[in-house]
């Protein structure tokens, strides 16, 4: 059962009602910059979970290195 034209209708006279004419701009616009600033931070987010491949890279040569220099420092020991 979905929402039928006639129950819009009733919806959207409600809030015409309640809000006013003038608020109900308002109201959508900040609606808008809620939804913006919602789907910034989510790509944000997506961003910073994302490891580029040449961080990986550096991270596993980083990681070599210290292996490397651990086992010359056991070896001298």
């Amino acid at each position: 059962m979905g929402i039928g034209t006639t129950q819009v209708i009733i919806i959207l006279l409600v809030v015409l009602i309640l809000f006013g004419g003038k608020k109900i701009p308002e109201l959508a616009q900040g609606l808008g910059k809620g939804i913006k600033n919602f789907k910034d931070a989510v790509r944000e987010g997506e961003e910073e979970t994302t490891i580029k491949p040449t961080e990986k890279i550096e991270n596993q040569n980083t990681t070599q290195t210290t292996q490397q220099t651990s086992e010359k420092k056991d070896i001298n020991a």
